[in-house]
């Protein structure tokens, strides 16, 4: 071997691919359409194998001495990281808190819903300082139960426990919440680049808490809500009120409801800050070795008890913090406040004067009284006139207080699991709530073929079919389980006035459809579904293919009384690439725009391929625009797209910020025009990949059977029902 051929001490290992972005792709040329969102949860990243269905392991749990271990849990004190008052209720409700409060309706991505608090960034979050340590208290349970509890349901179920132990009678638990095994690295949770940035960059104007950058709800990178401290730290109770209104409306949460969940969060634990922060080790994600998966351990004093620190800020809100009372109430409006400062050098408010008597113990000498404390967002309940009202109500009424907190807490930690069909358990509530959009069980029992007989007569296009049918189930979004087919809300406000749906089409299409219903005793659903699919039947007929599209019955229809319409607005598609249409010009560019719809609705990159090229041919372009429809045999399910797309006959020239040219080279004439979404099948060289795929003169009916396969799968995407 020469000698020289290895420099003396150069190690092997390629340190880029292992620590670094710097080798990426994206590193190189960051204006290329980065893929990753869409593959996020790729199943190589499970350990369980595709094999594991976590509903049928849930059926072996026993529900009963899992709440015995979780109640026995909460007074069972760890040298490791003590409890305070010998009671880790304010622990494990803020590691559930936190958890859920990630959540945004805007987009519904956050949540408790996926155990995703084990991950970067959440788990290094600075507003989750210490939840690493509630889910290492976690885990023996989690050790003993195994298999038949998930992460994320166990974190949920923790929290209402807890409240039980302190004396809540709570609302009811589901279980159903599957693990997710990676972070979930794409999510948008701002543009900063550093934690607890003012938050100026993600508002239009800070003042005007509605100019809060969508998607976010959080008012600064790191935290679940709002700054404790006061807008960017500085302490304005009104204007922290602003911003608690807002935060919390993209939570999903009223007045009412955030007045509950605020004080029913502080009514029990406490906040820690009795020392310093810089004594602290790194978060999680960037602790060495040694701290096996904990950080924020204190590195020079006991860091433990009293001498905690999490969030700056220091004491309890109430004079006895492990018991579900109406403490908190009497104590801010018992008292006059004013601001002060923690041990930590903390913005946070004391009481002017208070009995002995009132005041809290300490965690670990209960000879000792110490001074409660209000953050900002609580003296907000106090000042803001409306958050006043409410709190002066439930001063007065603490079992309306209970109720309403008791169900605040349940919609928290269940919003983004969606639909009642997917809770799974004993104690999951009967009730119908609006929050779960509602749809009453449609029949099964018509005669499907009568149904198709009927459409076939009715005189609608395949494009009507397929655009009203792909337009009802375009809304489905995996990242909390809302919208979809189920329930035909698209007959229903706001969905049917929404400019992407097409009004004046709904209008002339969707009568016909809901005669078909009531003469057949399909549900509207269902009809709307089962035309689609016929439409794209009819289309693979005229292609040459005799294919059947799977249909599965038994859609319900909501009624206006089921439907949230000022909660459902969240769901109306600002663009749909699908569809080649955008409301308007944003600064994203519409295939970003179109990645993000898709991995919503759960699709891959070989699904978005075969379903533009198949929506292109098939004319439902909305508003009949004829961008990307290369084809001069609309309505047939031909690969027409994908040939024109790469037949080097053509070239491509801008004519718009967003349309294109599509000219013969020898002539110069324009065959066809296009926009961005379709020109990027071509231009991205995965996409092209898989566009070449189709393009190819065998994979004819490989194209036919694709399409149907993830049709199929976009008509289905909210039958929960229909899942093993």
């Amino acid at each position: 071997m020469n000698s020289t051929s290895q420099s003396a001490g150069k190690c092997p290992v390629a340190h880029g691919a292992l620590t670094t972005a710097g080798a990426s792709v994206t590193s190189w040329w960051p204006n290329a359409l980065n893929l990753d969102i869409l593959h996020q949860h790729d199943a190589k990243t499970n350990p369980m194998g595709q094999g594991f269905n976590y509903r049928e392991a849930l059926k072996s749990l026993d529900v009963e001495a899992l709440k015995a271990d979780l109640r026995a849990l909460m007074t069972d004190s760890q040298p490791w990281w003590p409890a305070d008052w010998g009671s880790y209720v304010g622990m494990m409700a803020r590691v559930s808190w936190h958890a859920a409060g990630s959540y945004r309706v805007t987009d519904g991505r956050g949540g408790s819903g996926t155990g995703n608090q084990r991950f970067a960034p959440l788990n290094s979050w600075p507003d989750n300082v210490n939840t690493d340590k509630g889910r290492r208290l976690l885990w023996p349970i989690k050790k003993k139960y195994g298999n038949s509890i998930s992460w994320a349901d166990l974190i949920a179920l923790a929290g209402t426990m807890a409240y039980e132990a302190a004396g809540l009678k709570t609302f009811g638990f589901a279980f159903g919440r599957e693990d997710i095994w990676h972070p979930e690295k794409d999510i948008y949770w701002g543009s900063e680049k550093e934690w607890l940035a003012p938050s100026d960059g993600r508002y239009g104007e800070v003042a005007k808490p509605d100019t809060l950058e969508n998607p976010l709800a959080a008012v600064q990178m790191g935290l679940i809500y709002v700054n404790p401290e006061g807008v960017n730290g500085k302490s304005d109770p009104l204007a922290t009120a602003a911003q608690m209104r807002e935060t919390f409306a993209r939570m999903g949460m009223n007045d009412e409801e955030t007045v509950a969940l605020t004080a029913g969060g502080h009514t029990i634990g406490k906040s820690h800050g009795n020392g310093s922060a810089a004594d602290l080790s790194p978060d999680p994600e960037a602790a060495g070795p040694e701290f096996q998966g904990l950080g924020w351990m204190n590195t020079k004093g006991r860091g433990i008890g009293r001498d905690t620190v999490v969030s700056g800020i220091e004491g309890a809100w109430t004079s006895e913090p492990t018991k579900w009372d109406n403490g908190f109430f009497e104590m801010l409006f018992k008292h006059e406040w004013t601001l002060t400062h923690s041990p930590a050098g903390a913005s946070q408010w004391a009481p002017i004067a208070i009995a002995e008597d009132d005041k809290p113990v300490d965690v670990e000498d209960a000879s000792i009284r110490v001074l409660p404390m209000m953050t900002d967002a609580d003296m907000a309940l106090k000042v803001d006139p409306i958050y006043r009202e409410i709190s002066q109500r439930f001063l007065n009424d603490f079992d309306a207080f209970s109720d309403a907190f008791a169900r605040a807490w349940f919609k928290l930690t269940h919003r983004d699991m969606g639909p009642k069909s997917r809770y799974f358990g004993p104690d999951a509530p009967q009730e119908d709530l609006l929050w779960q959009d509602p749809v009453p069980a449609g029949r099964t029992d018509y005669d499907v073929q009568a149904v198709k007989d009927r459409i076939a007569s009715s005189g609608l296009s395949v494009a009507d079919l397929v655009a009203t049918a792909w337009d009802s189930a375009r809304t489905f979004r995996g990242s909390d389980n809302r919208g979809g087919a189920n329930g035909a809300r698209l007959r229903l406000a706001p969905q049917k006035d929404w400019e992407g749906n097409e009004p004046e089409r709904l209008a002339r299409v969707l009568p016909v459809l809901e005669a078909i219903a009531a003469e057949t005793g399909a549900s509207i659903a269902d009809v709307i579904v089962l035309g689609g699919s016929y439409g794209v039947e009819q289309a693979a007929k005229a292609a040459g293919f005799d294919v059947q599209v799977p249909f599965a019955p038994g859609r319900g229809d909501a009624t206006a009384d089921m439907t949230d319409a000022d909660g459902l607005a969240v769901l109306e598609p600002l663009a749909d690439g699908f569809r080649n249409w955008e409301k308007k010009d944003y600064v994203v560019s519409p295939e970003e725009m179109l990645l993000d719809r898709a991995q919503l609705m759960g699709l891959t990159a070989p699904e978005i391929v075969v379903l533009i090229g198949g929506l292109r041919v098939l004319g439902t372009n909305h508003g009949g625009t004829a961008h990307g429809v290369f084809t001069d045999r609309v309505g047939a399910l031909t690969t027409d797209f994908f040939t024109t797309l790469t037949d080097m006959a053509y070239s491509w020239l801008p004519t718009g910020k967003n349309t294109y040219d599509i000219r013969d080279r020898q002539t110069g004439a324009t065959k066809y025009t296009a926009t961005r979404v379709d020109l990027v099948i071509g231009s991205n060289s995965i996409l092209r990949a898989y566009a070449e795929v189709y393009a190819q003169d065998d994979n004819a009916a490989k194209f036919v059977n694709d399409f149907v396969a993830a049709w199929t799968k976009v008509m289905n995407a909210d039958r929960f029902d229909l899942r093993a």
